[in-house]
């Protein structure tokens, strides 16, 4: 019995060829993405890079998306190569514009560095969101369309608007608690099959009823 879509497949319901799981279709060594996450797009889902903008492999950052996050359409990551130097008269790139203005080429050491962008295991990420360098974003997080992403988001929390800012806990602190110990995106493809209807409840004491492996 096969207990869950292929996660190696680029289209998992070939009805909804919007819907593409996006480690499948990676080609940057410096983009890593966890099983079923997917990127949602009516035009072209399977461009998912396109929108990881800025990106270069000589800054060496990484974006870091954990599994099953669920990604709207019109997102975009902007990473570190997008900064341009803070610490002179004028920020001014000169030295991509050639004709010898190559010699203010910055280096590294001038240019703001946020590190990694990491997003954690089932995020779900509204429509149109901007989400800066550097930026972590907890495990269950809620992203809201629209949002600009300046700042951390804690696990387990709904956040939204420009500059987004946190709006509530989805839970108690006992139970997120609980869940992130549980780290249910880690089970094996059978053992969430058999506790679907819990993950799926609207009855959060069910997700303690877990059965055993």
């Amino acid at each position: 019995m096969q207990y869950a879509p292929n996660k190696n497949d680029v289209f998992p319901n070939k009805e909804i060829p919007r819907v593409c799981f996006i480690k499948n279709v990676i080609t940057r060594p410096n983009i890593m993405i966890g099983d079923f996450t997917y990127y949602d797009d009516p035009n072209h889902p399977e461009e998912f890079e396109k929108h990881v903008t800025h990106h270069y492999e000589f800054l060496g950052d990484k974006l870091i998306i954990g599994k099953f996050c669920q990604i709207a359409s019109g997102i975009e990551f902007i990473m570190n190569g997008a900064n341009h130097r803070m610490n002179s008269v004028t920020t001014y790139p000169f030295n991509i514009m050639g004709h010898g203005w190559e010699k203010a080429v910055p280096a590294l050491t001038d240019l703001p560095y946020k590190g990694d962008t990491v997003i954690g295991n089932d995020v779900w990420i509204g429509q149109n969101v901007t989400i800066m360098p550097g930026v972590h974003i907890g495990d269950g997080a809620i992203i809201g369309a629209s949002s600009v992403v300046a700042k951390d988001i804690p696990p387990y929390h709904i956040a939204a608007g420009n500059p987004c800012h946190i709006i509530r806990k989805r839970f108690s602190d006992e139970l997120i608690a609980y869940l992130e110990e549980l780290q249910w995106w880690n089970w094996d493809d059978e053992k969430i099959f058999r506790n679907l209807e819990k993950l799926c409840s609207g009855d959060l004491e069910e997700i303690k009823n877990i059965q055993p492996s």
